[in-house]
């Protein structure tokens, strides 16, 4: 949402756009094609920066949200939710699994969305699919036997339930 508003006030400020125009037509000798096609081509290089920015902010936050919700907590919001915990305490192992984590769940595709942006359609074709790998990659794993994902294993870790304790019954005795 930041990058649509920081790209539609690049275009709707009419004042800026005006005084660039005007500029690039004077110093363009009067060349009107070369004046719009630098204005344009301004346009597009900044609109394409903000993407770009906004895809590495991307990769940044869910990595330092996965690291610290591990390192502090030992599981993230939807593992607490569903009852999972990451296993052993983490310490410095979290580093590991958030970076692969993030690589295989955001990362690998941000780049490709990136390629694609800046023009390189095949190559971006060739990385979306080496974070398809990648993500099946991390993801299958946890239909085995021992149910570790990729991430698990470069961390040493396993993710496991809680084990909520459910309240002992105790037995009625009846006094007579």
């Amino acid at each position: 949402m930041l990058t649509f508003h920081r790209i539609s006030a690049l275009v709707t400020d009419v004042p800026e756009l005006a005084t660039r125009g005007g500029l690039d037509l004077l110093t363009s000798r009067g060349d009107m094609l070369e004046a719009s096609q630098d204005l344009g081509l301004s346009l597009w290089n900044k609109s394409v920066l903000y993407v770009e920015q906004a895809f590495g902010l991307l990769v940044l936050t869910v990595f330092l949200y996965q690291w610290a919700c591990l390192a502090l907590a030992g599981r993230t919001v939807g593992k607490a939710l569903v009852g999972l915990k990451v296993n052993p305490r983490l310490g410095r192992r979290a580093v590991r699994r958030a970076a692969v984590t993030t690589a295989a769940d955001v990362a690998v595709y941000a780049v490709a969305c990136v390629l694609l942006v800046e023009g390189q359609a095949v190559l971006s074709v060739l990385v979306w699919a080496v974070a398809v790998v990648l993500f099946l990659l991390n993801a299958l794993p946890v239909l085995s036997p021992g149910r570790r994902s990729l991430a698990d294993r470069v961390a040493g870790t396993a993710v496991s339930g809680v084990g909520f304790s459910r309240p002992v019954a105790t037995p009625l005795v009846r006094t007579s």
